[in-house]
């Protein structure tokens, strides 16, 4: 797909048509790339969203959820707009926006405030918020607060954290400011929200929590070959860190406020269940945001596989193990590491020498 070059379409645009189309074929494949703003009701939906159809003249089309609340409309009660696996646009473009989207989602402005997130970019707070306004609708702190509102809907039908817990785990510096939130993003409450949350899910909840850990279940586009995800990082596991097989991955990661013990395991076609021990729930989130990295769990692998099927060379191998994901990391400085070593010795010194 084209990216959208600015923060909304209008019908004349031939951009619009062409998501127009996308949203009427209700194709769950564009969840997560746009957002669909209706302003006849006020809300705003995924693509994929079940109900009538708005006319062409009600509808704007928005790269976030965040430019959406600007415009002053709020997530749809029955789609859920902002549950769906994140835009692959942030992991396969480098410019400022998709920088400072993978920031954002790492937790940075709540760490180091608007000037942090500018100085990690190497612009001023000024030019930052022009560039993020002019490209996705919305500045850095009206994103970072959806990204909030989006992680603490994620725990509040998928956990049995207390509601405080929830707040202070999404980023929020109090429970008011968390309260006022999720009241202007989803017309709700945080214990209404958690409600509906109870009598959607028809299974056992991923999210059980005992004393020391949490579980969440994160989604996947499809296709996902997750299983050679995991084969992958058990037979590159270091020796008293990391260790896996086909359908897990355990080891311990470094996060903001202290250390994280994690265990990753399938669960069915599309999804990661994800446990964590955390020494401070204020960085699940930031924790979340690198696990999805690390299994690549946003990108368009339809749109990657049917590239790559049309090369002769490779046709064979698509068909057989379609959804291939690119490794990632949790730690760039440990990437780079893992990387010179293993470039110039085979994978098993290569652990042996990282241990």
């Amino acid at each position: 797909m084209t990216s959208i070059p600015a923060a909304s379409l209008r019908p004349a645009d031939p951009l619009f048509a062409e998501r127009y189309r996308a949203m009427l074929s209700r194709d769950p494949r564009f969840d997560g790339q746009f957002i669909t703003g209706v302003h006849s009701t006020g809300i705003y939906c995924r693509p994929s969203c079940p109900a009538m159809a708005p006319k062409p003249s009600n509808v704007t089309f928005y790269r976030t959820a965040a430019a959406a609340h600007e415009a002053g409309l709020r997530a749809c009660k029955r789609c859920q707009p902002d549950a769906v696996p994140g835009s692959p646009e942030w992991n396969i473009h480098d410019d400022i926006a998709s920088r400072a989207m993978r920031l954002i989602a790492d937790g940075t402005v709540e760490r180091d405030g608007v000037p942090g997130l500018a100085k990690r970019l190497g612009y001023t707070p000024r030019h930052l918020g022009r560039v993020l306004v002019q490209e996705l609708g919305a500045g850095p702190l009206a994103l970072s607060r959806a990204h909030r509102a989006q992680t603490a809907r994620t725990l509040l039908m998928s956990t049995e954290l207390s509601i405080a817990d929830v707040a202070f785990a999404a980023g929020f510096s109090s429970i008011r400011q968390f309260n006022d939130t999720v009241q202007a993003v989803y017309e709700t409450t945080p214990t209404a929200l958690r409600e509906r949350g109870r009598r959607v899910v028809a299974r056992p909840r991923a999210g059980a929590m005992d004393s020391t850990s949490i579980t969440l279940r994160l989604p996947a586009r499809a296709p996902f070959d997750g299983a050679g995800l995991m084969r992958f990082f058990a037979d590159h596991a270091v020796a008293g860190m990391e260790s896996g097989d086909d359908q897990s991955f355990r080891r311990a990661v470094r996060l903001p406020h202290g250390v994280a013990e994690i265990e990753l395991r399938l669960d069915g076609a599309t999804a990661v269940l994800c446990t964590a021990k955390l020494d401070n729930i204020a960085d699940l989130s930031t924790l979340v945001s690198r696990v999805r990295r690390l299994l690549d769990l946003d990108a368009d692998s339809e749109a990657i596989d049917g590239a790559l099927v049309k090369d002769p060379a490779l046709t064979a191998s698509v068909l057989a193990h379609p959804g291939v994901r690119l490794p990632g990391s949790l730690d760039a400085d440990e990437a780079l590491f893992r990387t010179m070593i293993g470039q110039q010795i085979s994978v098993a010194a290569a652990r042996t020498v990282l241990g």
